[in-house]
């Protein structure tokens, strides 16, 4: 009988979930229904950097609704994230872990009422809350939105609330004009409601790529007149919005320093955790997703990061009486920390001799796409010193037209320092059961230890937050 829950599947496969991962046939990690480009990806980088840039959201994050007498409780324990100071009209990077103090995943959290919050973001987050909502006694209701399929095949798409996304230094000029008058000023991660054309919607004040940018939503029904609504107050403000499309959309995090996908850290650990593995299906996100990269490692613990690695620990409710995973991260406290995040910046010599491989006979090095080699949910690539010692992993990459280089983000110990060079471990070591991967060598690419984020208008720009903390 074939196996229904996750935890079965991994009993079936000798109990090794790497394994499982790594041979994964669920093929690239696809962001649905928006065009891969409406000019080119190049021109919709720069954008953001320039001019403006208008993102559609809409379809490739689940959005799961919390709501009831026991909203808040139920999220502030089984988040690491303070609530004392959460009001109304806010939002935060809500951050959930384990009992063990392995990070779950991340969504943004908005609080729209007292008892109603609207979480967006991957499956991981979401997945772990409609569990938790069964496995525990919460008067709470959840309303789960997923993503849109990666493939709809021409079927109709609809969701629950559309989201656009306008930024960069010329952004402002468009809000003005949309909303017939100067805006609210709105703080950092605070909402307010402004218009658009005849409608009210509520924004999100934030900037995923360093510059000034408003996050905006509704009810899907209004997408198209939201939309051309927005193109037209850019026209008549005379602003030139670029529409970003879905190739140049997931790399604008490599020069903020969000890392998108790490490793759900749900693999092993007994209690709550196993029943989360007996409750997840065989065709979930965390049975069905891939590990790519050069990282090999019969130890599924391997891959997992906690909060303080990610530079969340000042998220952390301390004072809060319990939530999910206190225990384990005031040991992790305790001990101190043994990785940090960083970006690589990779050796422009060493990825166009990677490039130039697929131009010569033979096994050519792993394929680098650009401006984004997603080929898995979840990436693990070696980065070394020069004595072949491994000191961190590179978890997410891609090319940035702005900067002109590779970029990836990812963990090293502690004890490295910024400008140190390293290698980075490109390809994978040998055959997977992947369709996203063809027949290569690997390569060694020198990186740059450089700072996160990357960009300085990030860096210096920011509110205080995990992006502005070293």
């Amino acid at each position: 009988m074939a196996a229904t829950s996750l935890e079965a599947l991994i009993a079936e496969n000798g109990g090794n979930p790497v394994d499982i991962l790594r041979n994964s046939k669920i093929g690239m990690y696809v962001y649905p229904v928006v065009a891969p480009e409406f000019s080119n990806w190049r021109t919709e980088q720069n954008a953001w950097r320039d001019s403006a840039v208008l993102f559609d959201q809409s379809h490739h994050m689940d959005e799961v609704i919390v709501e009831g007498p026991q909203a808040t409780e139920f999220l502030a324990y089984h988040g690491i994230n303070a609530f004392g100071n959460f009001s109304l009209n806010r939002a935060k990077h809500y951050v959930p872990v384990t009992p063990a103090g392995h990070v779950i995943g991340d969504h943004i959290i908005f609080r729209e009422r007292e008892d109603k919050y609207i979480l967006v973001g991957r499956a991981p987050t979401s997945n772990w809350l409609m569990f938790a909502a069964s496995y525990g006694k919460w008067n709470v209701r959840l309303r789960y939105d997923p993503r849109s399929p990666s493939r709809p095949e021409g079927e109709r798409v609809l969701r629950e609330h559309y989201r656009f996304q306008i930024q960069g230094p010329e952004a402002n000029a468009i809000f003005e004009k949309m909303n017939g008058g100067p805006i609210p000023d709105i703080k950092f991660f605070h909402v307010d409601w402004i218009n658009v054309g005849s409608k009210k919607v509520q924004a999100l004040r934030h900037g995923m790529s360093g510059a000034p940018g408003l996050e905006i939503w509704g009810p899907y029904k209004d997408k198209d007149y939201i939309h051309s609504t927005i193109l037209q107050a850019a026209r008549d403000a005379g602003v030139n919005l670029v529409q970003c499309g879905s190739r140049a959309y997931s790399t604008n995090t490599l020069e903020s320093g969000w890392i998108p996908s790490p490793l759900p850290g749900i693999y092993t650990g007994d209690g709550m955790t196993k029943a989360y593995r007996e409750w997840l299906g065989t065709d979930m996100y965390e049975a069905a997703g891939a590990i790519g990269g050069s990282y090999v490692s019969n130890n599924i613990e391997d891959y997992y990061v906690n909060p303080f690695e990610l530079g969340y620990d000042f998220y952390i409710g301390w004072k809060k009486d319990d939530f999910v995973g206190k225990a384990a991260l005031e040991k992790i406290k305790a001990e101190g920390p043994k990785r940090k995040k960083v970006t690589f910046e990779w050796n422009r010599d060493d990825v166009l001799k990677v490039i130039a491989s697929s131009f010569e006979q033979g096994t050519p090095y792993k394929w680098i796409d650009f401006p984004q080699p997603n080929y898995a949910s979840s990436s693990a690539d070696m980065v070394c010193k020069e004595d072949g010692s491994m000191v961190g992993m590179s978890m997410f990459n891609g090319y940035s037209f702005n900067e002109r280089c590779l970029l990836s983000l990812g963990v090293v110990s502690t004890d490295v320092q910024i400008g140190d060079v390293l290698t980075l471990k490109w390809g994978e070591p040998e055959t997977t059961g992947k369709t996203s991967t063809e027949p290569h060598k690997q390569a060694d690419i020198r990186v740059r230890v450089s700072p996160t984020p990357y960009s300085a208008e990030a860096r210096t720009n920011y509110a205080d937050s995990w992006r502005t903390r070293s």
